[in-house]
């Protein structure tokens, strides 16, 4: 009983460590992100990301969707220029669970020993660069594993799940939750 606790315990920190998304921010300390009200993608560079139009189109309307919730307009004469870059990575993570019952040489419980776990994790990159200044003025990353089962509906809501806990961290220094 007790190594099954365990065993589900592991299991679901493994999962939940998987699931997660790591977010990180940049952000110009001197620009006044208050005065930013419109925005529009920057084509040049979104063309130049390396991923399916399809994701493209995918991360751009989450990112659109977040900004209008946050008060934006999009506008053909923006204060700020969206643009994104994403890449991936294939990773590999080894557990090393050397778990016995009783005393040793003796063993007479479970052995979880090495778990080998292989998945692909991916990076998105959301640039706000002053359209005035032609300037970087934020930026955020937000890295985790993405899913691989070919499953649309889930990929859509992991591209969603991305772009809003990158945006949650916009505008900087605003109580994130």
């Amino acid at each position: 009983m007790k190594a099954l606790k365990l065993l589900t315990l592991t299991l679901l920190f493994f999962i939940a460590s998987c699931s997660t998304i790591r977010v990180t921010t940049d952000y110009d300390t001197s620009a006044d992100f208050s005065k930013y009200k419109t925005f529009a993608f920057y084509k040049k560079g979104i063309d130049k990301a390396e991923i399916s139009d399809l994701d493209k189109r995918r991360i751009l309307k989450a990112i659109e969707s977040e900004l209008l919730a946050k008060g934006f307009t999009k506008s053909e004469e923006p204060d700020l220029l969206v643009n994104i870059f994403a890449k991936s990575t294939q990773r590999v993570d080894v557990y090393n669970n050397n778990y016995y019952y009783g005393w040793r040489p003796w063993y007479y419980g479970p052995n979880f020993g090495t778990q080998i776990s292989k998945y692909t994790e991916g990076t998105l990159f959301i640039d706000l660069i002053d359209a005035n200044k032609k300037e970087l003025a934020w930026q955020g990353i937000g890295s985790g594993a993405l899913s691989t089962s070919g499953n649309i509906v889930k990929k859509e809501e992991k591209i969603k799940e991305f772009v809003a806990e990158i945006m949650a961290q916009y505008p900087p220094g605003k109580e994130n939750k």
